[in-house]
């Protein structure tokens, strides 16, 4: 294999999962024979019927013992069982590329199927997977992490071809970084869908519908900016020290729902705290906010209670 082209490989996925099943199917279109598949859920089933039609459905040890291309596609947590257990069944056999999809690990997790003799690599596609036909577009031009060991400048090509061949964009990540790497990204992604579906819910309670029509525009220009912009994209009361504002809002969530009235005082203090150091409140009016903050007693100096 070279990193211009890799050879048309014989691929085995462990599992039909939602990452799995798509990936699978995008190494198929793209020409490597997809040789087996495991699943066991009636959703995986369905998903391997639907993205890899004709592919066996195996246990996991026979796909892997089947593949030049092993592609584990199970939680992280589910992970280092796997492996060690494929190993131990002697499923891994010298020669093999071993690949995980596991953002939080790096190709430590491995060791056991390296000392089978395999190349082992880290992928990690940057996206939110639906397990749908459309998964498979939307991998060209996403950007996927590539992790291989440290000294090893083949492994590392090999994974960087594989992800160029799929349309996407390698990104090369270091084996020590990896938890921190996917603490980034699950905090951004996973915690937006919570803010998201909050801000929903309490214009929801409120009657102001359609609310996720009302809001959308609104949350894609904040996006847009802050990527742009950086801290200085940050508008709103708490950036602009007005505590009443701020004051009122916190009595309105603790009526509403007391645990978004928690979160949205945790999201501000670290509001404020880039509003300090993107320049755009000073010092003394974000230890107002963060008095505030502090004390849900506090109320708006203005409000006649």
């Amino acid at each position: 294999m070279n990193a211009g082209r890799p050879a048309r490989l014989a691929v085995g996925v462990v599992s039909a999962g939602r990452v799995g099943a798509v990936l699978g199917a995008a190494l198929h279109a793209i020409g490597h024979r997809v040789v087996a598949i495991s699943g066991v859920s009636r959703a995986s089933v369905h998903r391997a019927e639907s993205l890899l039609p004709g592919v066996p459905l195996l246990p996991p040890d026979e796909v892997v013992q089947r593949a030049d291309l092993a592609l584990l596609t199970v939680p992280d947590d589910v992970l280092p069982g796997l492996v060690r257990g494929l190993a131990a069944a002697g499923a891994f056999r010298p020669g093999q590329i071993v690949v995980h999809t596991a953002g939080s690990h790096g190709v430590g997790v491995l060791e056991p199927a390296v000392e089978h003799g395999v190349l082992p690599l880290a992928l990690h596609p940057v996206m939110t997977f639906t397990g749908r036909p459309e998964d498979v577009q939307r991998l060209v031009s996403c950007p996927v992490s590539v992790t291989a060991r440290l000294d090893d400048e083949a492994a590392w090509s090999v994974g960087e071809a594989l992800v160029l061949e799929l349309g996407a964009e390698p990104v090369r990540v270091p084996e020590q970084v990896r938890p921190l790497y996917h603490a980034a990204l699950s905090h951004g992604a996973n915690h937006l869908v919570t803010l998201v579906r909050d801000a929903v819910e309490l214009l929801d309670k409120a009657g102001v519908r359609p609310a996720d029509l009302l809001i959308a525009p609104l949350l894609s220009a904040a996006l847009d900016n802050a990527l742009r912009h950086g801290d200085r994209a940050l508008t709103g009361p708490v950036a602009r020290g007005d505590t009443g504002t701020v004051a009122g809002h916190l009595r309105e969530l603790e009526k509403a729902d007391p645990d978004i009235a928690a979160t949205y005082r945790a999201l501000a203090r670290r509001t404020a705290h880039r509003a300090v150091e993107g320049g755009l409140l000073p010092e003394h009016a974000a230890e107002e906010i963060r008095a505030l903050l502090d004390d849900p007693t506090s109320q708006n100096p203005g409000d006649p209670r």
